[in-house]
């Protein structure tokens, strides 16, 4: 089984992550930690001096990191209190890479039903509006990247390449330009679903057809029924989670 990392989630969302800049690198690092708890909320982190001391930097350099992740949500200096850990519910999750972060954390089972309920907001109303908006070049790419998922038989990484660019391919035929903001949400969901059940994604054999239903309907501009076409692939995905939580 292929090892999934927050790379991988860069790779799929075109972009690089952070900046290697010493003070990026160890915003990278402590943002990690944060992420997967080993900083929990109203922790007060170590002082400027103790993290110089720890990362073989300045405090200059430290002062840096600290206000990149206080500008993503994950810190808060207080004057005379020092630099503590805030609620996730400030976070920026959104934020390319504290998603990215997620990937190198220990799977969040809430976050990632958080995800879950996201993408039945979002991806049914997307794939409608595809169908009723999607101009011929947008249903071509569409069509295009299931192709590519059908035929993968050897990359895992390739695979999921591709179910990523079908799911951010109906997002772009959506026509709103808002919908292209929200795909990282989507990938990581896709990452996070692999991760926890270490399993093949081909192997689910409702996958592709379900993936195709979803495509026949969008060509054939039928909304209601690319709507409820998205809504089963997206319950068939739940639902391969929760039978691996019953195992």
């Amino acid at each position: 089984m292929m090892a999934i990392s927050e790379m991988f989630y860069y790779d799929l969302r075109d972009s690089s992550g952070l900046t290697h800049s010493l003070a990026t690198q160890v915003a990278r690092e402590l943002g990690r930690k944060i992420v997967a708890g080993f900083y929990t909320t109203g922790d007060i982190i170590e002082d400027e001096n103790a993290l110089a001391a720890r990362y073989h930097v300045s405090r200059s350099v430290i002062r840096d990191a600290i206000k990149i992740l206080t500008g993503k949500g994950l810190l808060e200096v207080r004057r005379g209190i020092g630099t503590h850990v805030r609620n996730r519910a400030n976070w920026s999750l959104f934020d390319d890479d504290v998603l990215a972060w997620h990937q190198s954390a220990p799977p969040n089972r809430k976050f990632l039903e958080n995800l879950m309920d996201f993408r039945f907001m979002i991806e049914p109303k997307a794939a409608a509006y595809a169908a009723e908006r999607g101009s011929k070049q947008d249903h071509q790419n569409i069509k295009m990247a299931f192709a590519l998922m059908e035929r993968e038989k050897g990359s895992l990484k390739d695979f999921i390449i591709a179910d990523a660019a079908f799911h951010k391919s109906i997002l772009n035929a959506a026509n709103n330009e808002l919908l292209s903001c929200v795909e990282g949400i989507i990938f990581s969901a896709l990452l996070i679903s692999i991760r926890i059940t270490n399993s093949d994604p081909r192997d689910n054999k409702n996958s592709l057809p379900s993936h195709k239903n979803v495509v026949d309907a969008i060509i054939a501009r039928n909304s209601k029924q690319a709507e409820k076409q998205m809504v089963l692939l997206l319950t068939n995905a739940k639902q391969k989670l929760e039978e691996f939580d019953k195992k």
